[in-house]
């Protein structure tokens, strides 16, 4: 029976649990934001900003460790889009933070907080099952988890933009909102996307 001498480099979880431990910082804060009431905007942003920061300091930190690992826990494709797709999340909290100021949306609604309180949710969710990945056993409840509250978005997102189109605002308001809404129900399917990466990842090395 032959036997390895250089084990499995298992840096890659704690790096992808440290990602996952941003996008839940992240998400936190958009939802800080969205909950304020004539609060500075601008210091919301400045926090997610740092978040995404080091999410994408912890992506090239794999990149890296990729080109001088000789033998990875699974597939160096697997971990390297795992990596970006985890970092994607943070880019749409990050966009979304971004819009408010950039559009100047002053007043929150409904739909708005629900599906800031959905990411974070999600993001909950996607930090259990990252933090499962060295031994999935029991994984499958945080990916039947995260399909429930991607389809719960998806409603708050097409209520959101029913009554939008419903509404007597003005166009360029309904153009802003419709925007930032879009942003938001994107970062829910991104952590979508995150779960199937995973599974497939489970499903190859089980």
């Amino acid at each position: 029976m032959a036997f390895s001498f250089l084990p499995k480099e298992d840096e890659y979880f704690s790096l992808f649990s440290r990602m996952a431990g941003k996008i839940h910082e992240g998400a936190k804060i958009l939802l800080e934001m969205v909950s304020s009431e004539g609060a500075d905007l601008t210091d919301y942003t400045r926090r997610i900003k740092a978040v995404e920061h080091a999410c994408d300091q912890l992506t090239h930190e794999i990149s890296t460790k990729l080109n001088k690992s000789f033998i990875t826990p699974f597939d160096r494709e697997d971990i390297y889009t795992l990596s970006v797709a985890l970092d994607d999340i943070c880019d749409y909290i990050d966009a979304g933070a971004r819009a408010v100021v950039m559009y100047d949306i002053r007043e929150f609604n409904v739909h708005t907080r629900q599906l800031a309180r959905v990411i974070v949710d999600l993001a909950v969710q996607i930090e259990g099952a990252v933090g499962m990945l060295k031994k999935p056993n029991g994984m499958n409840e945080h990916f039947v988890e995260i399909h429930r509250l991607e389809n719960e978005a998806d409603d708050v997102y097409f209520r959101s933009i029913g009554e939008l189109f419903k509404s007597d605002a003005d166009p360029i308001t309904i153009i802003k909102m419709k925007e930032f809404y879009e942003i938001l129900e994107a970062a829910t399917d991104r952590c979508e996307s995150v779960a199937n990466i995973i599974e497939s990842i489970v499903l190859k090395h089980n």
